[in-house]
């Protein structure tokens, strides 16, 4: 502690001796850190394990280990936020399921809706929160159930919109026609996606083998119906992951999204799946208060808007833009989350921003593991930061696309080594 507290004066003394890689590694009483990251497990919307457990269940039953693993009062906690992309009542539901698994009334809760960065935007919510004062501890949640519906909008926006703007008009489009926008602007191949989607499936199959997801999921348990409409109780440990997938099976998987264009398809695209994450943040000067074990250092997040039609490639324009903020380049880097919405976008960033790839997703991401969309960005906070312990890294970067052409990504350190 004596040879840490002399560095850091010495740093604030001759600030041009330190380098940025140190600055951000150093550690103060006003950092925003992470007590607590976890998940629970991602299973087939429909037919997995959550297809019978609708999103105030699945917000009670997280919130729940929530209280129990972080051995902390509930009444420490200020804010709840979740992400959320495809329920309009989630405000309700966060609200009520947080009281019922034992936070305060004077714990209050909100809701935000960026599309896929959903619970990346919550994290940044809480984080900003407990940085300005207004609250001392947040809990920052991310959770999607799309077995209970995946709809988009049902109209076209007003005439005006449509007529006024291509790229305002080019927000209708899907994401499956984004997806072969991409691989047609950028000559992505079908082989090249399918390639990049196996070795998703490869990576997720291993660290489920090897157990590498252990300390990431908690069990979750919960009433699912049979075909008969029989109720049973059970317990939920892993993800829905396919083991076994070839490159010779899914090359032979007819394309998804026919009429504009032939490359993405059920294999190389993300699963759909149901599952929620969460994380505590605090100041560092409170968890040493509180006597929380800090797992990791929040640094901040950058955002950048790109065309709606090609919006998967967001994260090559904002990891740069966040590496630049923080006088980092990607070889500082340890561990790279990027949201593997389709494999076309996956590809595209990988090869524009240089990731090696054996730092990018490597436990898999979306394709092998699903995409439940509010919940990913918070899972690929707990998952990376699982990862970097595992291999001893510090830096980690999560960065997703958005639906309408946005990417964000935000830099952590990991103080688990």
């Amino acid at each position: 502690m004596a040879t840490e507290r002399l560095s850091n004066v010495l740093s604030h003394l001759n600030p041009l001796q330190t380098k940025p890689l140190d600055k951000i590694t150093q550690k103060h009483p006003d950092d925003l850190v992470i007590t607590l990251a976890l998940r629970t497990p991602l299973t087939k919307s429909g037919r997995g394990g959550f297809k019978d457990t609708p999103l105030d269940g699945l917000l009670f039953k997280l919130l729940q280990q929530v209280v129990r693993k972080s051995h902390m009062d509930p009444q420490m906690v200020g804010d709840i936020c979740l992400g959320n992309v495809r329920e309009s009542k989630s405000v309700y539901y966060i609200r009520a399921a947080a009281l019922a698994a034992g936070f305060p009334n004077t714990t209050a809760a909100s809701t935000c809706n960026r599309f896929c960065s959903s619970g990346l935007t919550a994290t940044q919510h809480i984080a900003n929160e407990v940085a300005s004062g207004l609250i001392d501890v947040g809990v920052a949640v991310g959770a999607e159930t799309l077995s209970f519906g995946n709809v988009r909008l049902d109209r076209p926006f007003v005439d005006e919109i449509m007529e006024s703007s291509q790229e305002a008009a080019d927000c209708m489009q899907s994401m499956g026609q984004t997806s072969e926008n991409v691989g047609n602007d950028f000559n992505i191949t079908r082989e090249m996606q399918d390639r990049y989607a196996v070795e998703s499936y490869f990576r997720a199959e291993m660290a489920q083998r090897n157990g590498w997801f252990e300390d990431e999921i908690t069990p979750i348990s919960v009433k699912l119906k049979d075909k008969e409409g029989k109720e049973s109780d059970v317990t939920l440990t892993q993800d829905d992951v396919r083991w076994g997938t070839t490159y010779e099976g899914i090359s032979k998987l007819p394309p998804s999204f026919k009429e504009f264009g032939d490359k993405s398809h059920a294999g190389n695209s993300s699963q759909v799946t149901d599952g929620a994450a969460a994380l505590v943040l605090m100041k560092r000067s409170k968890a040493a208060e509180l006597g929380q074990p800090v797992l990791a250092k929040y640094v901040g997040t950058a955002l950048s808007g790109v065309a709606p039609r090609i919006m998967g490639i967001g994260p090559a324009l904002v990891i740069p833009k966040l590496l630049k903020n923080y006088d980092l380049c990607m070889k500082d880097i340890d561990v790279v989350e990027i949201n593997e919405a389709f494999a076309s976008m996956a590809v595209y960033c990988r090869d524009k921003l240089g990731i090696e790839w054996e730092k990018l997703n490597p436990r898999g991401g979306a394709i092998a593991l699903g995409h439940p969309f509010g919940c990913t960005g918070i899972r690929q906070i707990v998952t990376g930061l699982s990862e970097c312990r595992r291999r001893k890294g510090e830096l980690l970067i999560t960065s997703m696309c958005m639906g309408t052409g946005m990417g964000m990504a935000a830099l952590f350190v990991n103080e688990q080594v």
